[in-house]
C-alpha cells in the first residue's frame, strides 16, 4: 500500500470538467488528485509564419504554475519561460499535433494555455489529457462555425506518470512519491497504444529492462484509464 492508501497500479482520483471558461472554444478543468489543471484552447484564423501557404494548421500550447499552486510561491513568467516551462509547452504542443490531422484544420490555430492552479505532481500529465478534451470542443466549435471543409481526425491521447517508489513501481506520482522515486517517467500514449514520448529518467540507481517494462505496462493501463474518462467526458 501507498501513503494515501492507492494500489500500485491506481491512479489517483480523476474527474474531467468540460467548457469551464465561459469564452474560450474549447476548456477543459482536469483534476487528478489535488493536481488541478485548467486548459483553454483559443481558435485564430492564422498560423505562425512559418507555415503560411502549406495549406496546413498549426497547434501550439504555453504552460504555466500560478504563484501558489505549490507549497511555496513561484514567480510568474513575466518576460521569458523558464527552462521547464520551455519543455514541457513543447511536449504538449507535440503530443497533440501528433495526433491532429493538421492538413484538415486549415491554416489555423489552436492555442492551449494550460495553467497549474493547484500542484502536486504529474502537472504536465494533467495538461496533456485535458488539453485532449479542450482540443475536441475547439474543432466542434469551428465545425459549428462552418469552418472546416472535413472532418477532423484525432485519435485520443493521454499521459500519466509511472515511477519507482521504495522499489515498488507505481502509477501516477503525487509530489510525495515524485520527491523520493528512485526512478520517474512521463508516458504520452494514444488510444492505439503507440507512444508520442517517453521521458525517464534514474534518479538514483539505474533501472533495468525488466523495471522499464513493467513501467510501461504500468502506464498502458494508466492512460486506458485516462482515454476512457475523456470519451466519456466527451460523450464519444
Amino acid at each position: 500500500m501507498r501513503h494515501d492508501g492507492r494500489q500500485p497500479d491506481q491512479l489517483r482520483p480523476v474527474t474531467l470538467e468540460r467548457n469551464f471558461s465561459k469564452f474560450a472554444e474549447g476548456s477543459c478543468l482536469i483534476k487528478i488528485g489535488e493536481t488541478h489543471m485548467l486548459v483553454t484552447a483559443t481558435v485564430e484564423d492564422r498560423v505562425p509564419p512559418f507555415m503560411k501557404g502549406k495549406g496546413s494548421g498549426w497547434v501550439t500550447a504555453e504552460y504555466s504554475m500560478l504563484p501558489r499552486s505549490g507549497r511555496q510561491r513561484n514567480q510568474r513568467d513575466l518576460m521569458k519561460p523558464n527552462g521547464r516551462t520551455m519543455e514541457i509547452q513543447r511536449l504538449i504542443g507535440r503530443a497533440m499535433r501528433s495526433v491532429i490531422d493538421m492538413e484538415a484544420l486549415g491554416e489555423r490555430t489552436i492555442t492551449l494555455d494550460c495553467d497549474a492552479l493547484q500542484a502536486d505532481g504529474g502537472t504536465r500529465c494533467a495538461a496533456i489529457t485535458g488539453a485532449y478534451v479542450a482540443t475536441i470542443d475547439a474543432i466542434r466549435w469551428m465545425q459549428n462555425q462552418r469552418m472546416l471543409k472535413q472532418t477532423v481526425r484525432v485519435e485520443p491521447v493521454a499521459a500519466i506518470s509511472v515511477g519507482v517508489v521504495r522499489g515498488q513501481e507505481v502509477l501516477d506520482l503525487d509530489y510525495a512519491e515524485d520527491s523520493t522515486a528512485h526512478t520517474d517517467m512521463n508516458i504520452v500514449m494514444t488510444q492505439g497504444g503507440k507512444f508520442v514520448e517517453i521521458q525517464g529518467t534514474a534518479e538514483r540507481d539505474p533501472f533495468g529492462p525488466e523495471t522499464l517494462l513493467k513501467m510501461l505496462n504500468l502506464g498502458r493501463k494508466g492512460v486506458n484509464e485516462l482515454i476512457a474518462l475523456q470519451k466519456e467526458c466527451l460523450e464519444l
